[in-house]
């Protein structure tokens, strides 16, 4: 079971539809509503379709791998306005930096969130607020 982290907390998973891997979508099909992406995985491999998918989640396989921040920045610029959403190795530590890269929410192991309760995340959800040029200017 999942946690799904957003800036008012924790939260149960509320996504009722299948996941589809980009490797098993048909080439030019765009028929599926939620895509599963490799941290190594092109986002304009999608460039097409974005306008048809719902969600998106770009896995983390690792906390010091930082590839999905780039992911979600190239899908925001690509224009998806859906819901794009973290899963795997990301720490609270780095929940603003999702945010900032344009992810609404994180999926997280039920035992990272017992090691790093929603307090800790909670912590960073004013992610707006808290980056380094606001810091440097005051």
């Amino acid at each position: 079971m999942s946690v799904i982290v957003t800036d008012t907390g924790f939260g149960a998973d509320d996504w009722t539809t299948d996941f589809v891997a980009l490797a098993d979508m048909a080439a030019n099909d765009c028929g599926a509503v939620a895509i599963d992406l490799a941290s190594d995985a092109e986002p304009d491999d999608l460039a097409g379709c974005l306008d048809r998918i719902a969600m998106i989640r770009v896995d983390f396989p690792s906390f010091a791998d930082g590839r999905g921040f780039t992911i979600a920045a190239q899908l925001r610029r690509l224009g998806f306005g859906g819901r794009l959403r973290a899963r795997g190795h990301v720490i609270a530590d780095q929940y603003a930096m999702a945010r900032r890269s344009g992810f609404d929410e994180v999926e997280i192991a039920q035992d990272l969130a017992a090691r790093q309760p929603e307090p800790q995340w909670l912590a960073r959800a004013n992610w707006r607020d808290h980056d380094y040029q606001s810091r440097m200017r005051g």
